[in-house]
């Protein structure tokens, strides 16, 4: 992915595997006893040691986990059947938890010391010989700052009140960033991989300059954090973010870019544009993922392979994710093109 070497096949990579996928693979594929984590150490070990099993038997050279600090902000929930829980939930666009200088100071905001990071250290210390750990802080500070403010909130406070943005913006990134240096400690870690959805189809979620602004000094600095440590940083956004991809490149430092959608730009006209540059992660559209047939998913894995591999820089995979309603097939489908 850093250009240093090529290698027979693209490597593999995923962001994330919902659970409602994993599980029946894990149960009927491995063998192995599903196990839902509960408030027992050794119940979460279980389930750990099938996270990792699975990441390392679907082969994939690395476990990515994303553990984050909690920020609490209003949340409303509609029924989903494709979800173990039957519900899904996404965060309130118009009501957020700061809208003033008084929620700010009254807003409960995390502290990294009563942060449980033994999920992070569990599976460290538990991978299988030669694989790496691949992580972040879960959610980025775009997505934290808008959730916590609304998007509709930030969208108005930018203009109205942007000490406040600032302030919030600020609180948000230091503790992130304490948050960094202590994941950058744990053994194994071969790279920091966050995700921060900055955009949507056609453009970005606030106004380029507010991102250049709030936004992407931060992300400097957990890429410097990185690379102090002779590691690359990967960026997964969802969403057209073309108009800040040259801060993204020059300014921020990531090495690799996640989350393409053929709507905006295919993986591998990206790649053409900017693989000279950086790494292209993934690329196979989950709309292909959800709704083709398995030969379909086979057929345009193997043409994003065989325009994307030669040119080196690439690595195989969803182009967002696999959620919960990517058939198990499907996803199985890919990564058997993949490892062919």
């Amino acid at each position: 992915m850093m250009g240093e070497e090529s290698a027979d096949r693209p490597p593999m990579v995923e962001y994330l595997v919902d659970p409602v996928v994993m599980r029946p693979i894990v149960t009927e594929l491995m063998g192995r006893e599903w196990v839902q984590p509960g408030g027992d150490r050794a119940s979460q070990a279980r389930y750990w040691d099938n996270y990792i099993a699975f990441w390392h038997q679907m082969g994939y050279d690395f476990v990515r986990l994303e553990i984050g600090l909690g920020f609490p902000r209003p949340q409303l929930t509609a029924e989903d059947p494709t979800t173990d829980s039957g519900r899904r939930g996404w965060v309130d666009e118009h009501r957020g938890a700061i809208a003033s200088e008084e929620d700010f100071e009254t807003y409960p905001w995390p502290s990294v010391e009563r942060m449980d990071f033994w999920p992070l250290e569990y599976v460290t210390a538990h991978l299988p010989d030669g694989m790496g750990f691949l992580t972040c802080h879960a959610a980025g500070m775009y997505e934290h700052l808008s959730q916590i403010m609304s998007y509709e909130g930030l969208a108005l406070l930018l203009y109205d009140n942007p000490a406040l943005v600032r302030a919030v913006c600020d609180r948000i990134g230091g503790l992130m960033e304490e948050y960094y240096r202590h994941l950058l400690d744990l053994p194994h870690v071969i790279a920091i991989f966050p995700g921060d959805d900055m955009g949507f189809r056609s453009g970005p979620l606030i106004a380029p300059e507010h991102l250049r602004e709030y936004i992407l000094p931060w992300h400097r600095r957990f890429a410097e954090l990185t690379h102090e440590r002779g590691l690359p940083y990967f960026l997964h956004s969802c969403g057209n973010v073309e108009t800040i991809m040259e801060d993204l490149i020059e300014d921020v430092g990531i090495d690799g870019k996640h989350s393409f959608e053929d709507a905006i730009i295919p993986a591998a006209d990206f790649q053409a544009k900017y693989g000279d540059r950086i790494g292209v992660l993934g690329g196979v559209d989950v709309d292909v993922l959800a709704r083709r047939p398995a030969q379909e998913v086979r057929e345009y894995v193997r043409r994003l392979i065989d325009v994307c591999a030669p040119r080196g820089r690439f690595a195989i995979g969803s182009g967002n994710s696999i959620p919960s309603y990517v058939p198990v097939e499907n996803y199985l489908t890919m990564l058997d093109e993949a490892l062919a």
